[in-house]
């Protein structure tokens, strides 16, 4: 993948963000937008007391107490909740929609399959390669 050159701010903008790791937790959490977060610290500055709460304080603690890390939680909240929000019911008609196209797959293969050209009959040939002939 080829590296662009970015603008400054935008680089500064993600070395600040690497500072600050609970930026990228709240933008998976779809409580900000990258576009917000930016804008708040291009207009704000870093050194505003807003971003007190994005500082990650406690990662040392978190990886020796051998806790999930914040992704696999948040991974794991997802499929949680799409399988919550599932209607069976719609569910077992997909299921059924793609079994009907398997078997009428199933069926076209047969259908090619049973469809060969008939060899032609040839005489049978001796297949005993040690067979002699009397003189």
């Amino acid at each position: 993948m080829a590296s662009k050159s970015l603008h400054p701010s935008v680089e500064q903008f993600k070395s600040f963000v690497k500072e600050h790791p609970k930026l990228l937790q709240s933008v998976r959490k779809k409580e900000n937008t990258w576009q917000e977060l930016y804008e708040d610290w291009f207009l704000l500055g870093a050194d505003d007391p807003k971003w007190a709460q994005f500082e990650d304080n406690n990662t040392e603690q978190a990886v020796s107490n051998n806790e999930p890390e914040p992704e696999q939680k948040n991974w794991m909240n997802q499929i949680t909740g799409i399988i919550k929000n599932m209607d069976a019911n719609q569910v077992q008609h997909h299921i059924n929609q793609l079994s009907q196209a398997i078997g009428a797959i199933q069926g076209v293969i047969n259908q090619f399959q049973t469809n060969n050209p008939p060899t032609i009959n040839q005489p049978p040939a001796n297949n005993n390669p040690f067979a002699f002939k009397k003189d």
